[in-house]
């Protein structure tokens, strides 16, 4: 292992080959922006990365000679790139990523990580996002890490040595935070209906967002949960502080936050920092379904962008316009929905364009992509109330998808239905 510049650190990537980022919070900005100046020497780039928080040099329209992205995941940053034909997008499971890299289905000529620098031992955290590092690491020809002083050491499978490492830099640079979104009374209501419904000594999965913070907060007055999660953000620490997460009752892994990256702000970082609470693992952990399905009461909420009237829920595209990416919602769906006493939400408000619109429709937007299945869905909430569609037919769905329905859309709703010959 060498210390270098940035600037050297990233001299020996070439035009045509294929890197991977570390993502979320941990994107490694000191490497990324050394190699978009190197631009002008470059063609055909591949970057390959999951959701990545920052401005992404690297997706600008004028960059497109330079860099082609190759999205797991579609983050805000990403978006006018896909729409544009910039940047393309790979639909996965993410419990399957780590896959793709060491059957060689992705080839990687380097990864950019952004890690703590070594210990007494030479070992470097890989703070906020482990995700699917380790098999990145692996298949890549070339470890090029960012020693950041200001990355949380976080502890579990988190941890890369000094002899993977090939290239690395010395910086302190501030972890990107990401700042709660206000809760309004529609996500209040979705949060309180989908708490009724998850017993103490539950071990739940939430997400980022306004609905899984509101849930956090309607869990305050539950006992003894447990979490296991892809990811999580403040509001795990919220319920942490008041005693609500303790980990106790979880079939493995007990009194430990399980989780495979985070987002949140500066707080959540300072919490997670050496916290043996907090045991960080690859996504083919946990997003495997045969784990998930291990805890008794596991609780899974995930979001949709639209659902039909016989359950399919659409999570990564408006229509054609492709939005963010499968992600693990199937993973933890499916997973819960096996468990012995597991709940499997989808949350959703029941409109979106400001009213105008419903989410809950008849028949899906033209190039709309399904993400759940309607065998796999079980539950769907939104602030009209709760539909339970598991073992119901094609009918019953409709006509309960129809009650939680914005009262606005039911009438037209149930006339859709019955031209469909669904009621």
């Amino acid at each position: 292992m060498r210390v270098v510049s940035a600037g050297e650190a990233v001299a020996g990537i070439e035009s045509g080959q294929q890197i991977y980022l570390q993502c979320a919070a941990a994107t490694p900005s000191v490497l990324l922006d050394a190699l978009v100046a190197r631009a002008p020497e470059l063609a055909n780039v591949r970057v390959v990365h999951l959701h990545c928080e920052g401005p992404g040099p690297h997706l600008a329209p004028e960059m497109a000679p330079h860099f082609r992205h190759r999205a797991l995941f579609i983050g805000p940053n990403a978006r006018a790139a896909i729409a544009e034909g910039r940047a393309e997008y790979i639909p996965a499971f993410l419990s399957d990523v780590p896959r793709l890299f060491d059957a060689g289905m992705l080839p990687l000529d380097a990864v950019f990580v952004n890690a703590t620098p070594p210990d007494a031992h030479g070992f470097c955290s890989l703070g906020t996002s482990v995700e699917a590092m380790h098999a990145a690491i692996r298949a890549a020809r070339q470890v090029i890490v960012q020693f950041n002083r200001a990355m949380p050491r976080t502890l579990g499978d988190s941890f890369i040595h000094v002899s993977q490492i090939d290239l690395a830099v010395e910086c302190d640079v501030p972890l990107y935070e990401h700042a709660a979104v206000p809760i309004g009374d529609v996500e209040r209501r979705i949060g309180e209906q989908i708490a009724e419904l998850v017993p103490n000594g539950s071990t739940i999965q939430l997400g980022i967002g306004a609905i899984p913070a509101a849930t956090a907060l309607a869990l305050r007055d539950k006992r003894d949960l447990g979490v296991h999660t892809e990811m999580f953000t403040d509001s795990i620490v919220d319920l942490v502080e008041a005693g609500v997460i303790t980990g106790a009752l979880k079939e493995r892994n007990r009194g430990k936050i399980v989780t495979a990256f985070m987002m949140g702000t500066q707080r959540l970082y300072d919490f997670v920092n050496d916290n043996p609470m907090v045991e960080m693992r690859p996504v083919d952990f946990t997003n495997d379904t045969h784990v998930i399905r291990s805890f008794s009461r596991m609780a899974a909420i995930n979001s949709a962008i639209e659902v039909d009237l016989t359950g399919q829920v659409v999570a990564d595209s408006i229509g054609h316009r492709l939005y963010s990416g499968v992600g693990g919602q199937m993973d933890f769906i499916r997973g819960a929905g096996l468990a012995s006493e597991g709940r499997a939400f989808i949350a959703l408000p029941s409109t979106a364009a400001g009213g105008k619109a419903s989410r809950i429709v008849a028949s899906l937007q033209e190039g709309a992509g399904v993400v759940t299945t309607r065998a796999h869905v079980r539950t769907v909430v939104t602030e009209w109330g709760v539909a339970e569609l598991f073992g119901r037919s094609l009918r019953e769905r409709a006509l309960a998808l129809i009650a939680i329905a914005h009262p606005d859309f039911r009438d037209g709703l149930t006339a859709e239905a019955r031209a469909l010959h669904v009621v």
